[in-house]
């Protein structure tokens, strides 16, 4: 299970907070048992609203798409040279010069 973002313990503690307060207050109820299980359920409600919660994932970005010109039906000209690509070469371990 992933971790609560902040978002998220702030919208489950805010419901915990106000639906515990409106129902002690629109139940009227003064006994152990009565409060008791009123918290619960505003625990359980608080819980409820901060595991749906959605959560919000960064965008990934795509990146654009390179269109090749278009293809013409004329030679290349003198002085343009057809370039191949060619395999680069670094200096690794393998090209090391002496022990």
């Amino acid at each position: 299970m992933q971790r609560p973002n902040a978002a998220q313990l702030a919208y489950g503690g805010a419901t915990v907070v106000l639906a515990t307060v409106a129902l002690l207050l629109l139940s009227g109820t003064t006994t152990t048992l009565g409060i008791t299980v009123i918290s619960l359920a505003g625990l359980l409600l608080g819980l409820l609203v901060a595991v749906t919660m959605p959560v919000r994932t960064p965008a990934v970005k795509v990146p654009e798409t390179v269109q090749a010109p278009p293809a013409t039906d004329r030679a290349p000209a003198a002085n343009e040279e057809i370039r191949v690509p060619t395999q680069r070469v670094g200096a690794g371990a393998d090209t090391r010069i002496g022990s």
